[in-house]
């Protein structure tokens, strides 16, 4: 109940277009590896990062956030700085 009632519905019209945002299915390339993969961003009462969908709040979707096709983000990740590329923003 507590979600519910503080949930906020986002209009995906009103999402500015061309940069990563909740809605979003980013295509991103590891620059040391070279692996693609593409995720999905979402709120975090939503994400399940082991089918590639994965929380505007964590560490990989706060890197990705406001962020346009061809920039490169810094995940701070237990292993230590990954780099990627983004490839493509998909709605």
């Amino acid at each position: 109940e507590n979600v519910l009632l503080h949930a906020v519905v986002i209009e995906e019209a009103d999402m500015p277009t061309g940069q990563v945002t909740i809605g979003s299915t980013v295509t991103v390339t590891a620059l040391k590896t070279g692996k693609s993969r593409s995720f999905k961003i979402v709120g975090s009462q939503e994400a399940d990062a082991m089918h590639g969908i994965i929380s505007e709040d964590s560490p990989f979707g706060k890197a990705l956030m406001n962020h346009r096709e061809g920039d490169t983000v810094t995940v701070n990740a237990p292993a230590g700085e990954i780099k990627y590329r983004i490839d493509k923003i998909e709605r």
